[in-house]
């Protein structure tokens, strides 16, 4: 019994043979074509349900992330904010750092919980080829991988056993891939992390300011030596998170002003699709027209239902 790759690649080369004899002739071996299908045909049926990746690694990456959080909090309330003589600045930073915190954990659990783009699993099969209704000679790409009719633009991803639309990586730290319809929650995640690491390093600095210039008694509830080493720990945290997300930050920015993955990029492929503005390809990620739903992770883009992907062929 044949595998259903095998199957699969049958299916394609018997659809190349049929469409040799109809053409009286015709190469199959012409140049490229491309067959625009509606976004809907290629939507996976769990776009609108759950989505979570079982990978042990993704899975413990993501849970050392919210920990991170989570200590840092501990740390800005317990340590600097409660303690500290000032309401007013208690008030203040603790209210925006509570802010941001809370929408970097709810950017995270979207961009992990939200299907990113993956093409119908095993949809390659002999009934649904012969609905494209291809022409003589045209035979659809399929991913030998997880048997599925591959639009342009998308790759298949190892972990996630599926091929994805606009696949720019797969983060661990977020246990998913970062494709068409969790980019976004991706990028607030990593906006909203930076600007919790750069807060608490400047809540540090000023606590420690404020503890040598009074008593390391009087400025914390906990030891002075205990006071230093969770202060030392958020620190050397922030510092080194400011600057990985930062980077991430950067990177996908740039890459949605482009319109080219890190993928793409990567390969160097060559572009086969129509080149937009910058504001345009940030309309298509963030949603459109522009408003402060852009730095809401609870908002949903519009990616357009109308729109039409490449199969190519």
């Amino acid at each position: 019994m044949k595998s259903p790759v095998h199957r699969c690649r049958d299916v394609e080369h018997g659809r190349g043979q049929a469409g040799a004899g109809a053409g009286a002739g015709t190469n199959c071996l012409q140049a490229e074509h491309r067959i625009p299908i509606s976004k809907d045909v290629i939507t996976s049926s769990s776009a609108s349900a759950m989505w979570f990746i079982r990978d042990v690694c993704g899975i413990v990456c993501a849970v050392i992330t919210w920990l991170l959080v989570l200590y840092a909090e501990f740390v800005v309330l317990f340590v600097m904010l409660l303690p500290s003589k000032n309401l007013t600045y208690s008030i203040v930073n603790g209210t925006l750092f509570n802010t941001l915190a809370f929408l970097a954990l709810a950017s995270h659990l979207r961009a992990m919980c939200t299907d990113p783009g993956a093409v119908p699993k095993g949809n390659a099969t002999k009934e649904y080829i012969e609905s494209l209704q291809l022409k003589p000679g045209q035979v659809v790409y399929k991913c030998p991988k997880c048997c599925s009719i591959k639009p342009d633009r998308a790759h298949h991803c190892s972990v996630c056993k599926r091929c994805i639309r606009k696949m720019d990586h797969h983060c661990p730290w977020v246990n998913n891939c970062v494709g068409e319809n969790n980019q976004k929650y991706f990028v607030l995640f990593t906006m909203y992390i930076a600007l919790i690491s750069l807060h608490a390093l400047l809540m540090v600095v000023f606590h420690f300011l404020y503890c040598f210039e009074d008593d390391w008694t009087k400025c914390s509830s906990f030891s002075p030596p205990a006071t230093v080493i969770l202060l030392i720990l958020l620190c050397f945290e922030g510092l080194l998170f400011l600057i990985f997300t930062s980077v991430m930050f950067g990177t996908q920015v740039h890459s949605i002003c482009t319109d080219e993955t890190g993928i793409e990029q990567l390969k160097k492929e060559e572009r086969r699709w129509a080149k937009k503005t910058k504001w345009m390809n940030m309309r298509a990620v963030f949603g459109h027209p522009f408003s402060l739903l852009w730095f809401s992770p609870f908002s949903t883009p519009d990616h357009g239902k109308a729109e039409t992907y490449q199969y190519v062929v």
